[in-house]
């Protein structure tokens, strides 16, 4: 599921799942008991009650990736996770002339795997505790002042983290659910040092492309594996040549029962968001201004580097991550609004609401209070529309690689005079690797011809602007209001020293009266327009401590509506760990046309065409020719399975993560819905609602038929068949 598309307005948190239908939901931990009924009615075998261990088996082998999901597979610190979620690794490894997106990567030895990345992380869960009452507590000492809701919210939750990592090798968030009703804090070992050990070629692990992103029949191997390492004394470590293998408490096995039609099937990851109990007036600015828009820009900046990168190879390769990651979200955006059209979604959604509001009108002062949480919720919606425009356009702008590089580090610079504990989140002591691995690996996604063209793309955009959207920083610093003006300014911009590693690892380091007596250009921009900046940070947490008052009411409110209708109530998706669970089971998407649940050997050659996306390997070819099966075909389908489909609740983050049996087996990976089913962000349909997986025997016959790693297998207990 090619991830995440962008957040653009505080998100809804409750949503109701009736108790006869297994598929919808992204379960809680602490809710598995609860909600056991179902779970061993959809077919699990396991305890609830093991499940809600998430340090045990087989819970403690699920991983975080920071944006995907991903499992131990092994003693070793072998990490299987879809080829997708490695796609920044496979490209930071590659070059026009050993270009592993293309022909793949696969460690003979573990000497041989390669770093993933400074940035490249794997979190280990440790614990998760209840934080609540203390949050509450804290938001409730700022009284009626919004800016200081948000003021001491942030106060606490440093405070808090800082308790938390003073532990070292640990990483601590602290999550809100149902609008603020809940927080708790998520504590995890951090591995720093992660390294690529296999990579099918791209022809694999991204086949069909953009083309079959988010359809069905799907055919794509969309997998690979990292290793996590920690220092010789087994605690995290930044990469060193003296590192060795993490060994996890617990690792996934691999099925030994195949999986077929209507078997339960369950997935624990990371999803990202969902929007299930959002306004319907905010459903209406999504529908019809965010996805419109935002994802028309998207396609004109796809359109930009393709036309670059037929004439510049480096451009291709340097871009591909940043490109696999726009045509996700301009395709996801497409398939929402279809799916919008032809559910009548924001008929539901204004039917919904209206039934919660006629409701709340009957439950006195509490109602009442609900009541006026919901019109403040509308007014704040209304302030952020009357800047969308803006605010869209300057932060597209400022994030190109320079200017996102000399905002970075200017306000580095003015945060790092302050006591750590006061200093913005994100420019703490505790972000500074990050934020050095940023810098380190920027010259390997970033061309400055294209990022002129970039920047070009937004300053044009910003010039479009109404005068009452106009910022008086920018408009100084461009000196113009025409083509012209737009030239100069990229002119001077050209001028930075900021592509070179040296120069910006340089900058690191120095004070603010450094930055603003600099000549370099994009340097110069920053300090310009910081004053702008910072002002508008400023009324964006005053909106956000309006949100920590009214959001929780209401939601609150509609949560106690939905429980009086009966049925289980879970949060919206943030990021933390759900479980969701279903079964097996193929789809009708129109009158006369069903789909069945999985694909096959066979279906990967009838779609090839020899160009990309569609060319496979010749081994595969050859493979699927000699009816080369490997032991591990299915004889219900005739032959290898590939991909497979389950009625199964997940979302953008959920890539990667393990697709598990009854018996909490390893069977497959998630990566993707289907096109039918974006839309079940907002609003779910379980009759259309499925998620692609690809199967674990497709994984093994790629590994021993295609691009064999034969090391591996023999790692994951199954050693290749004899050929």
């Amino acid at each position: 599921m090619r991830l995440r598309p962008l957040s653009l307005s505080v998100l809804a948190a409750l949503a109701f799942a009736p108790a006869a239908w297994a598929g919808e939901g992204m379960w809680v931990p602490q809710q598995l008991p609860e909600i056991a009924g179902p779970l061993k009615k959809a077919g699990l075998k396991l305890s609830p009650q093991q499940l809600a261990d998430l340090t045990g088996d087989p819970m403690g082998a699920v991983v975080a990736l920071g944006g995907c999901t991903a499992s131990f597979v092994s003693p070793n610190g072998l990490v299987v996770t879809n080829h997708h979620c490695a796609y920044g690794a496979i490209q930071l490894n590659s070059t026009p002339e050993n270009n592993l997106i293309r022909n793949g990567f696969n460690a003979a030895t573990v000497a041989d795997e390669v770093s993933a990345g400074p940035n490249a992380r794997v979190y280990v869960l440790d614990e998760i505790p209840d934080v609540t009452a203390d949050a509450r507590a804290a938001i409730a000492a700022a009284g009626d002042d919004a800016l200081a809701r948000t003021r001491a919210l942030e106060d606490f939750e440093k405070k808090l983290i800082a308790a938390c990592e003073a532990e070292p090798g640990f990483r601590c968030r602290l999550y809100s659910f149902s609008g603020g009703n809940t927080y708790r804090l998520f504590k995890n070992l951090e591995i720093r040092d992660v390294r690529l050990a296999y990579a099918p070629p791209g022809s694999v692990g991204k086949y069909g492309g953009d083309i079959d992103n988010w359809m069905w029949p799907r055919h794509t191997g969309d997998f690979a594996f990292y290793r996590a390492y920690v220092g010789k004394d087994g605690k995290p470590a930044a990469f060193s040549p003296d590192n060795v293998p993490y060994t996890p408490k617990h690792w996934l096995k691999l099925a030994d029962q195949p999986l077929g039609a209507g078997d339960f099937v369950m997935v624990a990851g990371y999803p990202g968001s969902t929007n299930r109990y959002a306004l319907a007036a905010e459903f209406d600015h999504t529908a019809q201004w965010t996805y419109p828009v935002v994802g028309g820009h998207y396609r004109d900046l796809i359109a930009l580097v393709e036309a670059a990168g037929k004439k510049d190879a480096d451009i291709q390769v340097k871009y591909a991550s940043t490109m696999a990651s726009w045509n996700n979200v301009a395709k996801n955006y497409q398939g929402q609004l279809e799916g919008f059209r032809r559910i009548d979604a924001a008929g539901q959604k204004r039917a919904e609401e209206a039934a919660v509001l006629a409701w709340l009108k009957g439950q006195g002062g509490k109602g009442a209070a609900a009541l006026a949480a919901h019109d403040r919720l509308i007014a704040l919606l209304e302030q952020s529309k009357a800047t969308r425009e803006r605010d869209l356009a300057l932060r597209m702008f400022n994030g190109t690689a320079m200017l996102g590089t000399a905002t970075q580090l200017y306000r580095l610079s003015i945060e790092r005079a302050r006591p750590d504990a006061q200093r913005e989140s994100g420019y703490q002591e505790r972000d500074l690797p990050a934020i050095e691995g940023g810098l380190k690996q920027l010259e390997r996604r970033y061309v400055p011809a294209m990022d002129r063209q970039l920047q070009a793309y937004w300053l044009n955009q910003y010039l479009k602007l109404p005068a009452a959207q106009r910022v008086p920083a920018v408009d100084a610093w461009l000196g113009g209001n025409d083509a012209a003006a737009v030239e100069r300014a990229l002119d001077r911009l050209a001028g930075t020293k900021l592509g070179g590693t040296g120069e910006r690892l340089k900058w690191l380091a120095a004070d603010r009266a450094a930055f603003e007596a600099s000549t370099d250009p994009a340097i110069q921009y920053a300090v310009a327009v910081m004053p702008t900046l910072l002002q508008l940070e400023e009324q964006a947490k005053t909106r956000a401590g309006e949100n920590l008052a009214a959001r929780p009411l209401y939601l609150q409110a509609v949560a106690d509506y939905k429980k009086s209708q009966g049925g289980f109530v879970y949060p919206d998706a943030n990021l933390s760990l759900r479980i969701t669970f279903g079964n097996v089971t193929g789809y009708v998407p129109k009158d006369g046309v069903e789909y069945t649940p999985f694909t096959t050997l066979e279906g990967v050659v009838a779609k090839e065409t020899g160009a990309d996306p569609f060319d496979s390997p010749k081994a595969l070819l050859d493979a699927v020719a000699a009816r080369r099966y490997g032991g591990l075909e299915d004889k219900r389908v005739g032959s290898v399975p590939v991909n497979f489909l389950s009625d199964l609740d997940i979302t953008g983050g959920n890539s990667g993560s393990p697709v598990l049996d009854a018996h909490g087996r390893l069977v497959g990976l998630a990566f993707d819905g289907n096109w039918e089913s974006v839309s079940s962000n907002w609003v779910f349909d379980p009759k259309m609602t499925r998620m692609i997986a690809v199967d674990q025997r497709y994984m093994r016959w790629i590994m021993q038929e295609v691009y064999p790693a034969p090391q591996l297998l023999r790692e994951l207990g199954v050693a290749p068949a004899a050929r």
